[in-house]
C-alpha cells in the first residue's frame, strides 16, 4: 500500500462487527424422558455451526425456500470468524493473471495428490459463483481501476489466483453472510453443542441431539434438546483442540468424533497443515504473507536471556537466509521436500529445533536479519532476484522490516496492536503450530456424507488432498455451502413432500442413551478427569503425530490412543456439574478423532508411505536428509513420497467399537467436453443430475 491508509479504513477492516440480534427459532414441542421434558426444534434442514461455510449453506437454503434452522455453540465464533493471517487469502477462481481455465484450477487444487478429480473440478467451477455472490453481498474485494480483482501468489499457487481484504477476510465473509441471513429471516438457536447424530428408521439422517446451555431447568437438568430435521449440515470447523501446539482459536472441537460415532466415513485424516504462528496462550495468528515478506530478524533466547541468531547455522549466506524467510510468505505451510537444498521449510525445522531445545523464538520487525558469520551483512542489494523484484514492485524497497511491513500491509500491524502487541516497540514470540485439517468427513460432489441426508461443509469436510492453494479452504466452504443447498432443495422438490410428523422413537432412544452416560459420569470419582484426557491427547498428537513423525513411534501412539478410548467407554469422563456436560462430551469425541487420525497415519506409514505435504516421516531407512550450512541433519533423515500414493486416499470408519482404515482409489470424472447442451439440459430439468452416481463415469472403482 504505497499511499497512507487512513485510520478509519484500518478500523473498518480490522474491527468487524456482526449483527447483534438474529431471528430465533421457537421450540416446536417437548418430549417426556425419564421424568424430564426435552425441547424439540423442527425444520426441513439444520445447519450446525455459524462460521462462513455454515452461514453460506443457511443463506442458500433459505433462498431456495427450505425451512432451515442454524444451531451454534457460540454465535459468530470459530475459525473463520476468529482466525486468519496477515492477508487472509480467498482464492479467486478462474482469474489467474496469465490466463486460466477451470481445468487448470482443478489441477492446481489437486496437485498434491489424494484429492478426487470431481471434487477439484466442482470447487473450480463453483468458485466464480461463490466469489461473485460474496462481492454482491458487500465483501470489499480489492480491485484495480478497470474492475479486475487484485491478486497475488500464495501457498501452492503459481498462477497468482489469491486475493484478500486483509487479515479479517474470512470474518468479513461471515459478516456479510450473517447480514444476509438476518435479512432473509434465517432462525438461530444459540448455545448448542452437538452430541449425537440421529438416524431415522430408514437409516438416513433424522436430526441431532444437543446440549443447550441455557435449557437447563428443573424439568431438564442436563439441558438436552432435540432437532428433528431430515437434512443435517455439519459446518463445525476443524478439530482445533487436537494439538497442544495449535493456532486455532480456543474451544474449536469440530464434529469429526460425532460423525465417527454415527458410522460416517472420514478421509485424508493423515493430511494437515503446520506452520509458524504466534502462540495460542496469547493471540494465535498465522505469520504468513507480509509478516515474513518484510524479512524481520528471527532469533531465539535461552533461559539465561542469551540471544542466538539460530538461522545462521542453517543457511550459507545472509542473502540466502533472508530470501527464504521472505519465501515463507507464500510457502507458509511446512513442506517436507522444502527442507532440502536450503529451501524455505528449513526455517520451520530450525524454529522447531530451537523450541525443542527450550529456547523461545522471536520475530523482530525493528531489526533486519543478522549476518551469517563469514558473510556480508544484510543488504537489500544481495537478496535473490525474485525477492528483490517483489519488494520493488510493491514499493517496499525500504531500510527496516517495520517500514516494509507498514508499506505493504499496515493492517498486519494494526491487528496485533488491537491485541496489545506493538510491532514498532516489541518482538513477537512464535512457534510451529497446527493450523488446518485437510481431511475430514468424506463427501460426494454435493457435500453429502456416507450417511444419507447428512452433509459436511467447510473444514468439517475432507475435500482437500495432501496440499491445497492458500485460500482454497475458504473457497471450498462457500462452493459446497451452495452445493448442499441445491441438493437438499432437489430432494424436497423431487419428492413433493412437506414436513409431517416424525417418529419420536429414535430421538428418545438417542436422548436416553446420552442421559444414562451423563448420570454415570456425573461426579463419578472413578471416571477420567477432563484435563487428564485433554493433556494426554494433545501431548500425543503434538509429539508423535505432528509435522515431525517417526516411523517407529506412530503404531505405539495408536495403541495408546485406542487404550484411552477403551478407558473412556468403560470409566467415562467425569462431569463435575451439569455445566460441564458439553466439555466432557466434546473430549469424548476428541478421543475418537485422535484415534482415527492415528489409524490413518499408522496405515499410511505401515505401508511405507513417505513424507509429503506437511509431514516429515523420519526413518533410518530414509533416503533424504535436510541440508544445513554445517552439514546434513541425520536425525531428520526421511522417506520421500511415492508417486503411487498420490492416486489413493485413506478412509477411516468407526463401527462396533473398532476403527477400520483402508485405502481407496480416487474418483475420476467425465470430461467437461462430453457435456452437450441439448443432451444434458433434460437431466438438469428433471433433477437427475442430483442422483447418486450421475453420470456413471463420475464414479471411481470404489463406488461401483
Amino acid at each position: 500500500m504505497t499511499e497512507l491508509v487512513s485510520q478509519s479504513i484500518l478500523d473498518a477492516l480490522t474491527d468487524v462487527e456482526f449483527p447483534r440480534r438474529m431471528a430465533a427459532r421457537a421450540v416446536w414441542k417437548s418430549l417426556p424422558l425419564d421424568g424430564m421434558r426435552l425441547p424439540v426444534y423442527r425444520g426441513q434442514a439444520l445447519v450446525l455451526g455459524s462460521g462462513a461455510a455454515g452461514l453460506r449453506a443457511a443463506v442458500e437454503l433459505k433462498r431456495r425456500k427450505i425451512d432451515v434452522v442454524v444451531a451454534t455453540q457460540t454465535l459468530f465464533w470459530g475459525t473463520s470468524v476468529c482466525s486468519g493471517s496477515d492477508k487472509q487469502t480467498l482464492h479467486t477462481a478462474s482469474t489467474g493473471a496469465s490466463g486460466d481455465d477451470f481445468l487448470a484450477l482443478a489441477r492446481a487444487l489437486g496437485a498434491g495428490g489424494a484429492m478426487d478429480a470431481d471434487t477439484a473440478y466442482v470447487e473450480a467451477v463453483g468458485s466464480v459463483e461463490a466469489l461473485m455472490a460474496l462481492k454482491y453481498l458487500g465483501l470489499p474485494l480489492p480491485e484495480d481501476c478497470y474492475g479486475g480483482v487484485l491478486r497475488y501468489r500464495t501457498d501452492h499457487d503459481e498462477a497468482g489466483r489469491a486475493t484478500s481484504c486483509g487479515p479479517r477476510t474470512s470474518r468479513l465473509m461471515a459478516k456479510v453472510l450473517a447480514e444476509e441471513a438476518l435479512r432473509l429471516g434465517v432462525p438461530f438457536v444459540n448455545r448448542c453443542t452437538g452430541l449425537k447424530l440421529i438416524r431415522g428408521k430408514d437409516g438416513s439422517a433424522a436430526g441431532l441431539l444437543v446440549v443447550k446451555a441455557d435449557a437447563r431447568g428443573p424439568d431438564n437438568p442436563y439441558g438436552l434438546a432435540l432437532f428433528q430435521c431430515p437434512a443435517v449440515v455439519l459446518a463445525t470447523g476443524g478439530p482445533g483442540e487436537l494439538y497442544r501446539d495449535s493456532v486455532y482459536p480456543v474451544h474449536c472441537f469440530g464434529s469429526l468424533g460425532m460423525a465417527l460415532e454415527a458410522g460416517i466415513e472420514l478421509v485424508n485424516l493423515s493430511e494437515s497443515q503446520f506452520g509458524i504462528g504466534t502462540r495460542r496462550e496469547g493471540f494465535p495468528w498465522n505469520l504468513s504473507g507480509t509478516y515474513v515478506q518484510a524479512m524481520p530478524y528471527l532469533y531465539s533466547v535461552d533461559s539465561s536471556g542469551s540471544e542466538r541468531n539460530f538461522l545462521a547455522d542453517y543457511y550459507r549466506t545472509t542473502g540466502e537466509l533472508a530470501s527464504n524467510v521472505f519465501r515463507k510468505g507464500y510457502q507458509w505451510p511446512f513442506h517436507a521436500m522444502r527442507t532440502l537444498d536450503f529451501q524455505s521449510s528449513l526455517v520451520d525445522l530450525a524454529v522447531y529445533r530451537e523450541s525443542r531445545a527450550g529456547r523461545t523464538v522471536y520475530m523482530d520487525f525493528r531489526r533486519n536479519p543478522e549476518r551469517v558469520p563469514q558473510d556480508a551483512p544484510f543488504s537489500l542489494d544481495r537478496l535473490d532476484a525474485d525477492v528483490a523484484a517483489y519488494l520493488k514492485n510493491n514499493d517496499a524497497w525500504l531500510p527496516l522490516p517495520i517500514e516494509r511491513l507498514r508499506r505493504m500491509n499496515p493492517l498486519a500491524i494494526e491487528l496485533y496492536r488491537r491485541h496489545r502487541v506493538d510491532l514498532d516497540t516489541a518482538p513477537l514470540p512464535f512457534d510451529i503450530n497446527n493450523q488446518h485439517m485437510n481431511g475430514g468427513i468424506a463427501v460426494d460432489i454435493w457435500a453429502q456424507s456416507s450417511l444419507p441426508g447428512c452433509y459436511a461443509v467447510g473444514e468439517a469436510a475432507g475435500t482437500h488432498g495432501v496440499t491445497r492453494p492458500g485460500g482454497a479452504a475458504l473457497n471450498a466452504g462457500q462452493v459446497f455451502g451452495i452445493r448442499c443447498a441445491e441438493h437438499i432443495h432437489a430432494r424436497w422438490s423431487g419428492s413433493g413432500s412437506t414436513m409431517s410428523a416424525m417418529d419420536d422413537e429414535p430421538f428418545l432412544g438417542a436422548a436416553g442413551e446420552c442421559a444414562a452416560l451423563i448420570r454415570r459420569d456425573l461426579k463419578n470419582p472413578e471416571a477420567l478427569r477432563v484435563e487428564d484426557v485433554k493433556k494426554e491427547i494433545q501431548a500425543r498428537m503434538s509429539e508423535q503425530a505432528g509435522f515431525i513423525c517417526h516411523d517407529t513411534e506412530v503404531a505405539g501412539a495408536l495403541e495408546r490412543a485406542l487404550a484411552l478410548n477403551a478407558s473412556v467407554r468403560e470409566q467415562g469422563i467425569r462431569i463435575e456439574n451439569p455445566a460441564q456436560i458439553a466439555k466432557a462430551m466434546l473430549w469424548r469425541q476428541m478421543a475418537l478423532t485422535s484415534a482415527a487420525v492415528l489409524s490413518a497415519l499408522s496405515l499410511y506409514i505401515g505401508r511405507n508411505g513417505g513424507s509429503r505435504g506437511a509431514r516429515l516421516i523420519c526413518s533410518a531407512s530414509g533416503t533424504e536428509v535436510p541440508d544445513t550450512k554445517n552439514g546434513k541433519l541425520e536425525e531428520y533423515r526421511f522417506l520421500p513420497e511415492r508417486d503411487a500414493d498420490r492416486k489413493k486416499q485413506i478412509r477411516v470408519r468407526y463401527e462396533g467399537g473398532r476403527f477400520e482404515a483402508h485405502e481407496r482409489e480416487l474418483r475420476s470424472m467425465t470430461s467437461p467436453g462430453e457435456f452437450f447442451f441439448e443432451k444434458n439440459w433434460a437431466p438438469f430439468l428433471s433433477g437427475r443430475i442430483y442422483e447418486k452416481g450421475y453420470p456413471e463415469t463420475l464414479r471411481g472403482p470404489a463406488d461401483r
